[in-house]
């Protein structure tokens, strides 16, 4: 069974939805299985945030990809921390760098990849990614 002291959100009756940017919601457990090197995919289909010009909704698809080391995400958290962009006036480039430096830093993985396919505005899909690789351990000398 994992390890989930300190998992707060996870089997909660009532869910509160933030209204704001909230990077403090994301949970971490440990990985049971740090000797393996493996990939981890979350599929985001319904992520939302606002046009920081216009206020009108951009919809899109985030897929995040990380090999984890020490940790990996509970997903009940992810799933409130990317709710909470939900009015944050921010552009597509914003959105997915500000997620990889988050999850970053939290679960201190491998390396970690996010992907924003934005619905087309004006006839135009924006579809930004960004990875972000842990430095190579320096060598003993």
């Amino acid at each position: 069974m994992p390890d989930i002291d300190g998992l707060t959100l996870l089997g909660q009756a009532k869910t509160e939805y933030p209204q704001h940017y909230s990077p403090q919601l994301l949970e971490r457990f440990p990985n049971r299985y740090t000797q393996h090197e493996y990939r981890v995919e979350l599929d985001c289909a319904e992520f939302t945030c606002l046009c920081p010009i216009t206020g009108q909704p951009d919809f899109a698809r985030l897929i995040i990809h990380y090999s984890p080391a020490a940790f990996l995400v509970e997903s009940k958290s992810l799933k409130l921390y990317l709710f909470s962009f939900r009015n944050q006036g921010t552009f597509g480039e914003e959105v997915v760098n500000r997620i990889a430096e988050d999850l970053f830093t939290l679960l201190q993985p491998r390396w970690l990849e996010v992907r924003g396919d934005f619905m087309p505005r004006g006839g135009i899909a924006i579809k930004p990614s960004v990875r972000l690789d842990r430095p190579p351990a320096a060598s003993a000398s």
